[in-house]
C-alpha cells in the first residue's frame, strides 16, 4: 500500500531506540523526511547514521534534547517549522510503590511525558492549521486507562496525554489536520529488553523463558501471549501519519496486544 507520505517532514521525539526508533525507520521507508530526537548527542548521532546507511538516499537528520531542561527544548523549538508530521512518543517511567513517590518525581514524569507533547503541539499545531493539514500523534500507553499500582505517577501521564491529544483534535474542524492517541502495551522496547536480560542472567535462565514468566505475571490475560515489537505499534503510528487516515481524528487507538478489557 502506498501510504502517500513521499516529501512529508516527521519530527519524532525520544526517537533514538525503541517505539521511535521504529516509527522513524518505517516513515523512512515511506519516503518521509524524518527529524530524530535523544538527550544524548551521541546517541542521536548514531541513530542517524544508522537509518541512513539502511536508507542512504533519504533525507534524515537530528536535533538532541532533553526534554527535562527547558534551555534544550527552547532551543530544539526553534529549529522545528513546516512539520507535517509530529510524533508525541519521548516519555520516562520507573516502578515505584506510591508511598516512595516523592514530589519531585511527579513533576519530573509530568514534565517530559506530557509538557514534552504540550510544548511541541504549541509549536507545530497552528502552522499544521494555517496549511489546513498535519498529522499529531500521541504515542501513550493501555496504563493510561489501566492504571498500575506500582507506576500509578506514569499511568497519571498517560492517561494526560490522552485527554491533551483529544482535547487539540477540538481545534481541528475544518481541516485536514488530525490528532489522535496510540495506547500501547507491553513493548519489548531497548530498556524492557535490558531489564529482563539483567533479571534473566542474575536467576540463571534464558532471555526468552524470562519473557514468557514476566508476561504471565504481570499480563496474564494478554490475547497476543508475548511482548509487542515496537515495530507493531510503529505500523499503526506511520498509517495514521498518512493522508489515507484523514478521517481518524480526536481517537485512541489500541495497539495493547489485547490486555485492556473494556470494549
Amino acid at each position: 500500500m502506498n501510504l502517500k507520505l513521499e516529501g512529508k517532514r516527521a519530527f519524532i521525539s525520544g526517537s533514538t531506540q525503541g517505539i521511535g526508533y521504529a516509527i522513524a525507520q518505517q516513515l523512512v521507508a515511506e519516503k518521509a523526511e524524518v527529524i530524530i530526537n535523544g538527550r544524548n548527542e551521541e546517541k542521536t548521532k548514531l541513530a542517524v547514521q544508522k537509518l541512513q546507511s539502511e536508507f542512504p538516499d533519504a533525507k534524515i537528520s537530528g536535533i538532541k534534547a532533553d526534554f527535562g531542561k527547558k534551555d534544550e527544548v527552547t532551543n530544539l523549538l526553534n529549529q522545528l517549522n513546516d512539520i507535517d508530521i509530529l510524533i508525541n512518543n519521548v516519555g520516562i517511567f520507573d516502578l515505584k510503590n506510591f508511598e516512595d513517590i516523592e514530589e519531585e518525581d511527579w513533576y519530573k514524569i509530568f514534565e517530559i511525558n506530557v509538557l514534552s507533547s504540550i510544548r511541541l503541539s504549541k509549536k507545530l499545531l497552528p502552522q499544521m492549521l494555517e496549511k489546513k493539514t498535519g498529522r499529531i500523534i500521541f504515542i501513550s500507553s493501555e496504563s493510561g486507562v489501566n492504571i498500575p499500582g506500582n507506576m500509578i505517577h506514569y499511568g497519571m501521564t498517560k492517561a494526560a496525554m490522552t485527554a491533551v491529544s483529544n482535547g487539540l483534535s477540538k481545534l481541528t474542524i475544518g481541516t485536514e489536520v488530525t490528532v489522535n492517541t496510540i495506547l500501547g502495551g507491553p513493548t519489548y522496547s531497548d530498556g524492557v529488553a535490558s531489564t529482563i536480560e539483567q533479571i534473566a542472567s542474575m536467576q540463571n535462565i534464558e532471555t526468552e523463558q524470562m519473557k514468557n514468566i514476566i508476561m504471565q505475571q504481570t499480563n496474564p490475560h494478554s490475547l497476543l501471549q508475548r511482548f509487542i515489537n515496537p515495530n507493531e505499534i510503529a505500523s499503526l503510528a506511520v498509517y495514521l501519519s498518512s493522508p489515507l487516515a484523514v478521517a481518524t481524528n480526536g481517537s485512541s487507538l489500541r495497539a495493547d496486544g489485547g490486555v485492556l478489557k473494556t470494549i
